[in-house]
């Protein structure tokens, strides 16, 4: 495992205890749909959450929610859509990503509710 994947593994598992500490479960990590994917789904009362996790250094170039492109908004959102059609869910939903900065062992963590709109196009 190279050391980004392994950051991104880390960021994984700590974004998903943040959301479960907030009062979400988690119904899926790393789903995938043919070559799209979505690294965590987590339902709260109100909403089925379909969260990116972005994860850096803290030497990054790049913010990480600016990694989040429209490319990959569209990828999400096609994912998305099958995700709920395949388990029949009648949720409003919701796309958030998660940025992680790790300095020194410890992670700095900012959710981002909403953080996009799936939109016709």
């Amino acid at each position: 495992m190279s050391e980004s994947q392994s950051l991104g593994e880390k960021g994984e598992n700590f974004a998903a205890e943040y959301l479960k500490k907030k009062g979400y479960s988690i119904r899926s990590r790393n789903w995938k749909s043919g070559k799209k994917e979505l690294d965590i789904v987590a339902e709260n009362k109100d909403f089925i959450v379909f969260v990116e996790v972005k994860t850096r250094s803290f030497d990054f170039q790049v913010h990480p929610r600016d990694a989040v492109t429209r490319e990959k908004q569209r990828s999400m959102i096609f994912a998305a859509d099958w995700y709920v059609k395949m388990y029949n869910i009648n949720k409003e939903s919701r796309f958030d990503i998660i940025t992680i900065i790790e300095r020194e062992g410890t992670f700095d963590i900012d959710h981002i509710e909403n953080a996009f709109y799936p939109t016709l196009r």
